[in-house]
């Protein structure tokens, strides 16, 4: 399920931003990109999205934004002047040209540029996590948001199949006198053909009893119930959905063999066609 959320903590002149996005994935997924200040938190920040998150392929980032040049790389001069005067030793000894641009030969060497270490305080940890907080919050209200409108759909698709589902009664019982009617007829037609009218009773009644749907249909509005009473249950019951839209897929298609009528048999497409809208947002459901 899809998700957005952001926060921004001020801290001493710089701003923290927080920000976490989410996809559909089957499996937790999460893939971070956080500021080495806040390196060694990172299991703990995991530890927060993956609390809040559950499932899906999650993007989760942390920077910093300098206000000000306070913690630039201070250039270590001494280090500097002794490369400068070996550079210059070698190039009169070999009677070489300096480079024109000294300069940006220097900074490229080992060690001449040092990098202040610094240390997470644990305030400015506490205020980042209120802000981590924050956003999976945000990220969760977007989601629950487009929960609720995948539940509104599914209630469609379920009751439009349900819908379908009834249609295929009228087709169903007068089905069975067509059928009598047209074995009878292609019997007549051979001419000097005897039978044996209770035998023929007995092939119809074992006929029509393959073609019946009436197990189908009452396992089919079994599944319905089940899929709305899933959805209506506490929450991480996508995958159980899931297993419920297969066997609804089962029977709809078992209907489909056993219709042979082509109204039957056009009201089974629509319920598939309604089932496969079903399939493919039921991978979004947590």
């Amino acid at each position: 399920m899809t998700g957005y959320g952001r926060a921004v903590v001020t801290h001493e002149g710089r701003k923290i931003n927080i920000e976490v996005k989410s996809l559909n994935s089957k499996q937790l997924d999460i893939q971070s990109r956080i500021a080495p200040l806040f390196r060694e938190k990172e299991m703990e920040l995991r530890q927060m999205v993956t609390e809040a998150v559950v499932r899906g392929k999650v993007d989760f980032a942390l920077w910093v934004e300098q206000a000000d040049l306070s913690d630039a790389s201070a250039i270590n001069m001494s280090r500097a002047e002794s490369y400068y005067c070996q550079m210059k030793d070698l190039a009169d000894r070999l009677s070489l040209p300096m480079p024109d641009d000294v300069l940006s030969v220097l900074v490229r060497l080992p060690d001449v540029l040092a990098h202040q270490e610094e240390t997470l305080e644990d305030g400015v940890w506490q205020q980042v996590k209120q802000g981590v907080a924050e956003a999976l919050r945000q990220l969760k209200d977007f989601r629950r948001q487009e929960g609720e409108a995948l539940e509104r759909k599914f209630c469609e698709k379920v009751n439009a199949i349900e819908t379908l589902m009834l249609q295929l009664e009228p087709y169903e019982k007068g089905r069975v006198e067509k059928i009598r009617q047209r074995i009878t007829d292609s019997l007549a037609q051979l001419p000097g053909v005897q039978y044996d009218q209770n035998r023929l009773e007995q092939e119809l009644i074992y006929y029509i009893e393959k073609l019946d749907i009436s197990e189908e249909k009452q396992r089919l509005e079994n599944h319905l119930r089940y899929f709305r009473e899933t959805m209506a249950g506490p929450a991480g019951q996508g995958k159980k959905l899931g297993f419920i839209a297969q066997e609804m897929g089962r029977e709809i298609n078992t209907t489909g063999s056993k219709s042979n009528q082509a109204e039957m048999q056009n009201l089974v497409v629509k319920m598939k066609d309604e089932l496969e809208q079903i399939k493919e947002q039921v991978l979004n459901a947590l």
